[in-house]
């Protein structure tokens, strides 16, 4: 990300991201959270996952881990109808956000300059891999940069598992199934359908949890300054601020 020291009082402090970033970013946390909550309430109401057109095949479910607690369902407990109108209101608000991310990331070049991986971003994926693993983050200028691994799951999610998981939700919807007849059956049918929206659900849930760790270790209220105010401090080798 290339860095901006406009109107900074000092040279380690630098506008990492632009308001449009930082207003979209957080419309996706709402989103996300209330998708997910509402979503494992609908859940709920069959907690089993299969793999065909239809869950009366005798086949028996592929995974069944049982009812997820209330306290981590949205409206409540045991609401379905309201759980699915939530679920769908969140979910044209992610696809609307996203859309609106994917153009001005073009249009701005932030994809090109600061999301799409180099040559020598590609070679460094091992060495990115074991200074993760070992909790070792770069300090001065080099953190102002995504990392390569930061760069390769944000294109991951952006166009691969948020597409596959809208997709999956509006496989499930018996009117646009008669719109476009059949369509459902290439992945397998609705279950699997259910299935796959399950799982995208679960991949985007994991990027989550470990985004949020990332946060946490690499300085917390830094980061956090950083997608409300958009100034970041340098962290220096010593550790984060």
């Amino acid at each position: 990300m290339k860095p901006s020291r406009d109107e900074s009082p000092r040279p380690d402090i630098l506008k990492r991201h632009s308001l449009a970033v930082r207003v979209m970013h957080w419309v996706n946390v709402v989103a996300v959270v209330v998708l997910l909550m509402s979503g494992l309430q609908i859940f709920n109401a069959h907690p089993a996952l299969y793999w065909g057109r239809s869950s009366y095949t005798g086949a028996g479910p592929i995974f069944a881990p049982g009812s997820f607690p209330g306290w981590m369902t949205l409206p409540g407990a045991q609401w379905l109808a309201m759980g699915r109108r939530w679920h769908l209101f969140f979910a044209w608000v992610l696809v609307l956000n996203g859309a609106a991310y994917v153009a001005y990331s073009i249009a701005s070049r932030h994809l090109s300059r600061d999301l799409w991986p180099s040559r020598a971003d590609l070679r460094s994926i091992g060495r990115s891999i074991a200074d993760h693993l070992r909790l070792r983050h770069p300090a001065g200028e080099a953190a102002a940069r995504y990392n390569v691994l930061q760069k390769l799951a944000y294109l991951a999610i952006v166009f691969g598992v948020l597409p596959l998981l809208v997709l999956m939700g509006l496989g499930m919807s018996p009117s646009l199934d008669t719109v476009v007849p059949g369509w459902v059956d290439f992945f397998g049918g609705r279950q699997s359908v259910r299935t796959l929206h399950f799982a995208a659900a679960m991949v985007l849930t994991a990027f989550v949890a470990v985004h949020v760790f990332e946060v946490l270790v690499t300085g917390a209220w830094n980061n956090l300054r950083s997608m409300v105010t958009g100034w970041y401090r340098l962290p220096s080798p010593k550790g984060p601020s």
